[in-house]
């Protein structure tokens, strides 16, 4: 099936996909012994992010790092590191939108973090993750589904203005 290289991603007829070569560079990527290594790691997971379902959850322990002058690695931040390599390793083809079809928003709101999935016919087509903060993590549980509803209805109102989802 012919396809084409654009951006760091592979697009065909299938979907979308990471390049595998940024997706080696991500896997090889040594531990950070520094906050700017550590950034230029989240900046290179997090151009993939839309790949990784709730991948703010997982990066949390490594961005919270960051509010550090001084740099440190305890093993909640290793443990996040290995497990954002290995979920950005797996991760699934994306379909491309049919704007025939209906589009469904899935919505998860844990105690930190709010997850979307955005998909259509059993076929993902994005993710979305965003760290909640600390008044809204007060928030019931309604409202953060809520905020999840309309934060993805935000990201992905290309697709979804003028068709149902």
């Amino acid at each position: 099936m012919p396809s084409v290289t654009y951006l760091g991603h592979i697009i065909s007829g299938q979907g979308v996909q990471p390049d595998p070569e940024k997706i080696q560079a991500i896997v090889a990527w040594p531990p950070p012994r520094s906050l700017t290594a550590l950034r230029r790691f989240l900046g290179l997971t997090g151009f993939y992010r839309k790949f990784v379902r709730n991948y703010v959850a997982i990066a949390t322990p490594l961005t919270d790092l960051l509010r550090s002058t001084t740099f440190q690695w305890p093993l909640q931040a290793q443990q996040a590191f290995t497990e954002l390599k290995n979920k950005i390793t797996f991760v699934s083809v994306l379909a491309l939108p049919d704007f025939n079809s209906l589009f469904v928003i899935k919505t998860d709101a844990s105690g930190t973090a709010i997850g979307v999935v955005l998909s259509q016919h059993g076929h993902l087509i994005a993710f979305f993750s965003k760290h909640l903060f600390p008044k809204l993590q007060a928030a019931l549980v309604y409202i953060r589904e809520m905020l999840a509803v309309i934060k993805a209805i935000k990201r992905w109102r290309q697709y979804l203005i003028g068709h149902y989802f």
